[in-house]
């Protein structure tokens, strides 16, 4: 299983488009940018690649990393940032299968399946497949699962893909508080590769309109408002899944540039093989 990040930043990007900050200078410096989020994982067994969220940044990332384009998809959310790269395919693919959540949404009356078929209905080469979270489903020869996590007010699922054969395991958050139910971090745990949302660092809470929550016992705050872990709330995360490895991903630019490049946060680009 080699597995790309593609994009490894939050809905504005690094650098951001007009930021003249110390964090953006540096990553035009250093010649590395955290495009919006994407994944792309090949099973080299079978030679079949499937992506997980559809960035607006799908053109840019596919020519810069010259990965294979996939068999198939997953949508974790609706979020433009994870979804609206999805009108790339017009032309690009003859065929896609994209595997979404089945469970209505109670802020928008849909399923991610649902609003993925209704805003993509023009898409001749999509086929939406209703998935149910917590149970598996086979793609690309890797097994597939859908766990809820916390990220209101919409419905979010972070995920697990599976090797059957040799058994490699990737567990990705999906965006998220710190308020993973326990049967989702159940399924999230042991993994090879983990990749933990983290948007900013616990000192930027004090900047949010309504600060932290789910504070630690000596009250580092885990999550930045309600919707994202910080990096201190993703590695506590990763300490309790007990991963093997942690990148740290969906980065916004606010981190303070000493701390912007420093280990485990990701950058675009890089890739593993479980």
């Amino acid at each position: 299983m080699r597995v790309t990040l593609l994009g490894t930043g939050d809905t504005t990007g690094t650098p951001t488009v007009g930021c003249d900050c110390d964090t953006c200078e540096a990553a035009r410096e250093r010649d590395v940018e955290r495009t919006r989020f994407s994944v792309h994982v090949e099973n080299e067994r079978t030679d079949e690649s499937l992506l997980i969220d559809f960035s607006p940044d799908f053109r840019s990332q596919f020519l810069r990393d010259e990965v294979p384009l996939p068999d198939a998809a997953v949508i974790t959310h609706i979020h433009f940032d994870h979804l609206d790269g999805l009108g790339n395919v017009f032309r690009v693919l003859d065929s896609l299968e994209v595997y979404a959540a089945d469970e209505t949404d109670p802020e928008t009356g849909k399923s991610v399946a649902e609003t993925i078929r209704d805003d993509y209905h023009y898409l001749e080469p999509l086929t939406v497949v209703p998935t149910t979270p917590l149970e598996t489903v086979r793609t690309c020869g890797l097994d597939v699962t859908l766990v809820p996590v916390d990220h209101p007010p919409l419905v979010c699922y972070g995920l697990v893909v599976e090797d059957p054969v040799t058994g490699a395991k990737l567990s990705i958050t999906g965006d998220t508080s710190y308020e993973v139910p326990a049967a989702s971090r159940d399924v999230l745990a042991d993994a090879d590769l983990l990749l933990a949302d983290a948007i900013v660092p616990a000192s930027l809470c004090d900047h949010h309109p309504i600060g932290g929550r789910h504070e630690d016992a000596e009250g580092t705050p885990r999550t930045f408002g309600t919707k994202h872990m910080t990096r201190e709330g993703a590695l506590a995360m990763a300490e309790k899944l007990d991963a093997d490895r942690t990148r740290l991903v969906h980065l916004a630019h606010f981190y303070p540039v000493e701390e912007a490049f420093a280990e485990p946060l990701a950058v675009d680009g890089e890739t593993y093989v479980l």
